[in-house]
């Protein structure tokens, strides 16, 4: 009897010693995981299909990436417990979101929730960019239709309260249309006819002098022009026009006509000595010397024209400044006065 209680001992052994492997890998063979799951939804509450969802351990870079189903939602097995992770999720036309780190616990089964999409908000940047020539061009094309009444060309004026200024090829346009306008024309045949009734300057009576004055006063002008307000503008980058001020006082704006016939507003917008206007004034009252009469002829000629260029420019633009603006034709229509 008593050796039949040491064999069945020992059978006892050794079960139990075999026992334990098998508990091992049964063991190891089911790990204790949890699950992760949710739902992606806008901020409307409609589900987003096919949004790309990665669960990503924080501190590694090998994430698991899912798609959501037609239902929006989204499920990660055997997720294991006690990592920090991180979700992200992103679907087309909406902004990433991205959830706080996350631990599970064994066999924890968890939802996350909250998880809605955003549009995302789009900034128009509108980049203003000051362009001076084009501005300049647009000024321009207002200052070629300005009139006297619609007739007389008033071209050399600005009526702007912050000028662009004229690039070299305007100069020049500007100063070719003044000169062969009809209105110009006209205006030098009115002249040339009172030159002739004053006999003067010395080229005498008849329809030949007749042509010679009218020669002389269209040239004496269109060199005027031409290097008073083109040439010289153009080599020392002045601008040649009037500035209209049309508000203050009646005696700022006398004295800012008057200044204006020595001070010339450059290209950067400074105050410059207007040399090119005094510079055009003697180089037409100069050039005379070459088709005027021998008697009228000299330093006297250049001097005494170039006295009277001046005086006519002081009230040219005292009456741009007080009265000609008034019936200047501006935007098609006339302009009541500042």
């Amino acid at each position: 009897m008593k050796r039949s209680y040491l064999d069945l001992g020992a059978a006892l052994a050794v079960a139990l010693a075999l026992s334990f492997p098998a508990l091992g890998q049964l063991s190891q063979a089911v790990p204790r995981t949890a699950t992760v799951m949710g739902t992606v939804t806008d901020v409307n509450g409609g589900v987003i299909p096919n949004a790309t969802v990665l669960l990503k351990e924080v501190e590694s870079n090998d994430p698991r990436t899912i798609l959501t189903t037609e239902n929006g939602m989204f499920e990660f097995h055997d997720v294991t417990p006690g990592i920090p992770y991180q979700l992200r999720i992103s679907a087309k036309d909406y902004e990433d979101w991205m959830s706080a780190p996350i631990i599970l616990n064994p066999d924890q089964f968890k939802i996350v929730t909250g998880i809605q999409l955003r549009i995302p908000t789009y900034r128009i940047t509108v980049d203003v960019h000051y362009d001076p020539v084009k501005v300049a061009t647009e000024q321009f094309k207002a200052e070629e239709k300005q009139r006297v009444f619609g007739i007389v060309p008033n071209f050399y004026v600005s009526y702007e309260s912050d000028p662009a200024p004229l690039t070299t090829a305007m100069k020049f346009k500007l100063a070719l249309k003044v000169s062969t306008d009809p209105v110009t024309t006209a205006g030098v045949f009115l002249v040339a006819s009172a030159k002739q009734a004053g006999n003067t300057p010395n080229y005498g009576q008849g329809w030949e002098a007749y042509g010679k004055r009218f020669g002389a006063v269209a040239a004496d002008g269109f060199s005027d022009i031409i290097i008073g307000g083109a040439i010289l503008p153009s080599l020392l980058h002045q601008d040649p026009r009037y500035f209209y001020q049309g508000t203050g006082t009646p005696g700022s704006r006398f004295r800012h006509a008057v200044f204006s016939t020595f001070v010339a507003r450059s290209d950067k917008g400074e105050s410059q000595p207007n040399y090119s206007s005094l510079g055009g004034v003697l180089a037409s009252s100069s050039l005379a010397n070459l088709y005027y009469p021998r008697s009228n002829r000299g330093a006297g000629l250049v001097f005494g024209n170039f006295a009277i260029g001046i005086a006519e420019r002081i009230g040219a633009n005292l009456a741009q400044e007080f009265l000609i603006g008034k019936f200047t034709r501006r935007g098609g229509h006339l302009k009541s006065s500042e």
